[in-house]
């Protein structure tokens, strides 16, 4: 059993917030097309066996299209996702377990949230479409990252500097099974597998299936907001090197003729990587390599700037255990939707996936134990983007930053909703801009996460649901 800590804490209360923005241009998500999101901010109040409290934030987009694609109307899908954000700020606000923010995390997920949302589904959703496991983790997410933050704060260090043997008491063992013999977990924490944080990262800019590549493309509607509209401004002005590229993965012609354009544009502005995003509506391995096969043949240039390929294939590993291995011989193929946990990843490494793109959404206790199983295994790694805005944009490329990705982060709110993180912005200027292709975390400074909250002047509306003594 493991031994408790002096430095462990435990919740004593919750509030949560609902923050609404809507985009400048529309976001195309697989057969869906996001033109407005709602952030859900949390704050957890934390307290340590002295009585000492500290208080911290998190905060996650609630993108209903990606993490709850299915048949039901917009609106009552995404009802049910803030609902169910509401349901967990109570459960939050008082856990009685005495541990550290990854114990905790883990715990909760085990434990707690496949009960909350079994219930959930029940009563709420009966005879409805069930809401998934991928929403769930994305509602929990705010919480799960407030407590890491308000940790961070309560031992007066940045909260990384806490993912050590000094703060936790169950080692890696504790949470997650090798998947070769000759790999252990025994005695290992996550800062065997992390790296010192790197103050520069490369920026990757998505290229959404409705986004406009050429001036010639313009119709007269697009926003007049002083922010670029074509893909090739927004290579010049913010001096971009790495292009994500979405794709349909359901028109292999339209597909094919999306990655030369992009990647032609990109060549002329000196673009150095791509990748490809099928937007997970391919169910034939084939259909990936025939189009990867025909770049390598046509456009040799081309297929060599395809960095990885990111989960072209259906969400639910379990149901569609197709072998990739075609795929991932030609390029490096991630998980992402799929990667909720390392249970999925092993599966997924088994089935021949060689990389995985964890998110801040999905937790950061789970982001964290996924990728450490990950790096034990020799998979590679990459932090996508949920197009993160405000608070959410510094958890998501501090993970980057002591990761170690195959190549920098995915960092997009910028493109589609830059005016919502203005009050950050200004405190944070290069985290919000991308400037030579980058972004810096220069301004992250201090206990937690670093976000500076006292510099930032956001006024918040009133809390969806409290349990703030």
């Amino acid at each position: 059993m493991a031994m408790s800590k002096i430095t462990d804490a435990r919740t004593v209360g919750a509030a949560l917030y609902f923050l609404p923005v809507r985009t400048r241009v529309p976001l195309k998500f697989g057969l869906e097309t996001l033109t407005e999101v709602t952030c859900a901010r949390a704050c957890v109040r934390i307290a340590d066996r002295n009585g000492k409290t500290a208080e911290g934030w998190g905060e996650t987009p609630l993108s209903v299209q990606w993490i709850w694609p299915g048949g039901s109307p917009y609106g009552e899908r995404a009802q049910a996702v803030q609902e169910f954000c509401a349901g967990l700020t109570e459960l939050w606000a008082d856990l009685r377990s005495w541990a550290h923010p990854i114990e905790t995390g883990h715990d909760f997920l085990e434990s707690v949230l496949p009960g909350w949302l079994e219930g959930f589904n029940r009563t709420k959703r009966r005879g409805k479409e069930p809401m998934p496991w991928l929403a769930a983790l994305v509602c929990c997410s705010p919480f799960d990252l407030a407590f890491h933050d308000a940790y961070g704060r309560l031992c007066d260090r940045p909260v990384y500097q806490t993912y050590t043997s000094e703060f936790m008491s169950r080692d890696l063992a504790h949470f997650v099974q090798p998947g070769r013999k000759d790999i252990s977990f025994q005695g290992k924490f996550p800062s065997d597998f992390l790296e010192p944080r790197r103050e520069e990262l490369r920026a990757w800019h998505l290229v959404g299936g409705l986004d406009l590549l050429e001036e010639g493309e313009r119709t007269g509607k697009e926003p007049e907001d002083g922010y670029p509209v074509t893909l090739r401004e927004w290579i010049v002005r913010d001096g971009l090197k790495c292009l994500k590229i979405k794709l349909r993965g359901t028109d292999a012609g339209w597909d094919y003729g999306r990655l030369v354009e992009v990647a032609n544009i990109g060549l002329q502005g000196g673009v150095d990587w791509l990748s490809a995003d099928f937007n997970c509506t391919v169910t034939d391995p084939g259909y990936v390599t025939t189009i990867l096969d025909r770049l390598r043949d046509e456009h040799p240039r081309i297929y060599g700037m395809i960095l990885y390929v990111e989960q072209p294939f259906p969400y639910e590993l379990e149901q569609h255990q197709l072998d990739v291995r075609a795929v991932s011989a030609r390029k490096p193929l991630f998980l992402d939707e799929s990667a909720h946990d390392w249970r999925q990843v092993k599966l997924g490494r088994e089935l021949g996936w060689s990389g995985v793109a964890l998110k801040t959404c999905k937790t950061q206790s789970g982001a964290l134990l996924t990728g450490c199983w990950a790096k034990a295994h020799g998979m590679a790694l990459m932090v996508q983007d949920l197009t993160n805005p405000m608070l959410a944009q510094i958890p998501h490329v501090l993970l980057a930053a002591h990761t170690g990705t195959i190549m920098g982060v995915e960092t997009n709110a910028m493109q589609f909703y830059p005016e919502a993180s203005k009050p950050e912005e200004v405190v944070h200027p290069a985290l919000y801009q991308r400037r030579q292709g980058k972004v810096s975390l220069s301004s992250i400074q201090g206990a937690g996460f670093g976000y500076r909250l006292d510099k930032i002047g956001r006024k918040l509306p009133d809390p969806i649901a409290q349990f703030l003594a």
